[in-house]
């Protein structure tokens, strides 16, 4: 426990606006190996890339106890801080997300992705209900002695495509921000965000440390950095990338 203390503390330190802790997000222990043997600072699962590399689509659709399993392996794996991404928490009631927290921290992680949407079909919860999932999830962490980072996730910007973000929908991600900050929540996670000015002006307001994730459209890390945010991930396009690689080696093995 005291190394994973230390790891969660050096996790945590890693959260500076302007100069953002970049994730290239992996799926179990070989990518994992790979990506800190490039540098990385901190290893971080994307639940996509998990789900998938295991046969299972997104969305809770992998076992908890197998995604457990995974990222124990890949604790194991590693030197670095682990982060994994628990979707929404693996439970109707804000109780199970607390157990879910605590089966993490016992594989040895020391954060966490927690989103306020739910995995069925991507609708938002209600502010008041994933506040009460934050509270159970910080107080298992803080049970455990552990400085637990928990990255609230907004999908607020998933609502709608790119080209009708406003700022009404910053707005609303501030006050759910600002609602999950009192929780005890960490970071604030806004994935399908892209708009430069918007960003900026998220970065600004939010009373949480910002994560983009990279799309298409994301301005390079250094536009990011510029304008405030604290850290970067790469979603499921490591994955994406490393199965194309793979598939276009094979073709032409077999060509």
């Amino acid at each position: 426990m005291a190394d994973q203390n230390r790891k969660a503390e050096q996790f945590r330190a890693l959260h500076i606006p302007g100069k953002p802790l970049v994730l290239f997000n992996i799926w179990d222990a070989g990518s994992a190996k790979a990506v800190a043997a490039a540098g990385a600072k901190a290893i971080a699962t994307g639940s996509w890339s998990v789900a998938n590399a295991n046969g299972f689509a997104d969305g809770e659709r992998i076992p908890l106890a197998l995604a457990i399993d995974n990222l124990r392996r890949i604790v194991g794996a590693t030197d670095l801080p682990v982060t994994m991404d628990l979707e929404s928490g693996y439970g109707e009631a804000s109780e199970m997300v607390g157990e879910t927290i605590a089966l993490a921290i016992d594989a040895g992680t020391v954060g966490c992705n927690l989103e306020d949407s739910f995995p069925a079909n991507g609708k938002l919860r209600a502010t008041v209900d994933q506040v009460d999932r934050i509270r159970h999830a910080r107080q298992t962490a803080d049970a455990a002695n552990i400085r637990f980072f928990i990255n609230a996730r907004t999908d607020v910007f998933f609502q709608r495509p790119p080209e009708q973000h406003d700022d009404a929908m910053v707005v609303e991600a501030i006050e759910r921000a600002r609602a999950y900050a009192k929780a005890g929540a960490d970071g604030l996670f806004a994935p399908g965000l892209a708009d430069i000015t918007l960003i900026a002006r998220l970065a600004k307001k939010s009373p949480l440390p910002l994560n983009i994730m990279v799309g298409d459209t994301t301005p390079p890390v250094s536009a990011l950095a510029e304008h405030g945010v604290a850290r970067v991930s790469y979603g499921p396009r490591p994955y994406l990338m490393a199965m194309k690689a793979l598939e276009e080696a094979a073709r032409a093995a077999n060509s």
